[in-house]
């Protein structure tokens, strides 16, 4: 069986006796890396900026959130400062202010002194006027007696001794009031009414009742009332230096 031309060219070139090929590249590594790496550079740049463009088109644009990031801090850290400032300006003020109540109180203090010194001064003019007009009683009279208990446990109380006539020398002697103290409305079981002498009966020496003047002396000062009482009535009795019998004597019922 004869075999054509064509089959027998076609048999030598895929056949084992085919010829031996070579294949020789034009390009060196280094330039076949460069190659590479430039064609990573590409597809990467077209990747990062198909990346942004992708978030451009989904409404998201992130220099745009960053920029917003960074304001906010910045508003945030002014926000910060500002508190401070304000949280160091409220304490000054709470400081002032509670000077200021201090100080309102301390005047309230001193305007409620002043009244009554105010009043006892009024009352002793006018017994000075009685007396220099020679309308006067001969004696020892207690002609002013009074207390103040509405600062709860003090009560300051004032008592004004006088002598009428035309008396020739000093009188000596002493004051001693008497407060009768009640169980306050409301307090309970806070214990029985008792009297509170004052000064008290063992106080050594000259107290702060001490008399000794010639036409008139006020006297002044504060005893301690107990807890869960009021004062329901002061007697003041006016006592000659040696004796047990009062000269004088004036009663005061509280309100």
């Amino acid at each position: 069986m004869a075999v054509s031309p064509v089959w027998r060219r076609v048999a030598r070139h895929f056949s084992i006796s085919a010829p031996r090929m070579a294949v020789r590249t034009h390009l060196s590594w280094p330039w076949r890396a460069l190659i590479v790496l430039a064609l990573a550079a590409v597809i990467g740049g077209m990747w990062w900026w198909g990346f942004d463009f992708g978030q451009l088109l989904g409404g998201f644009n992130k220099r745009e959130i960053e920029q917003r990031l960074a304001t906010l801090q910045a508003d945030a850290t002014t926000a910060q400062q500002e508190a401070a400032s304000l949280r160091s300006r409220n304490t000054q003020l709470e400081s002032e202010i509670a000077m200021m109540r201090g100080l309102q109180g301390t005047l309230a203090r001193q305007l409620n002194d002043l009244q009554h010194e105010n009043a006892a001064m009024k009352e002793e003019v006018a017994f000075l006027q009685t007396f220099f007009e020679g309308g006067s009683k001969p004696g020892l009279a207690v002609q002013r007696l009074a207390v103040d208990a509405s600062n709860g446990e003090v009560a300051r109380y004032s008592v004004l001794v006088v002598r009428g006539g035309n008396p020739k020398g000093d009188f000596e002697g002493r004051v001693v009031l008497d407060a009768d103290v009640v169980p306050a409305a409301g307090a309970g079981e806070a214990g029985q009414g008792h009297t509170i002498t004052v000064p008290p009966q063992e106080t050594p020496g000259p107290g702060p009742l001490s008399l000794r003047f010639k036409y008139y002396q006020r006297l002044e000062g504060t005893f301690r009332i107990p807890p869960g009482h009021a004062v329901r009535a002061v007697t003041a009795r006016a006592y000659e230096a040696g004796s047990d019998v009062p000269r004088a004597v004036r009663t005061l019922t509280m309100p």
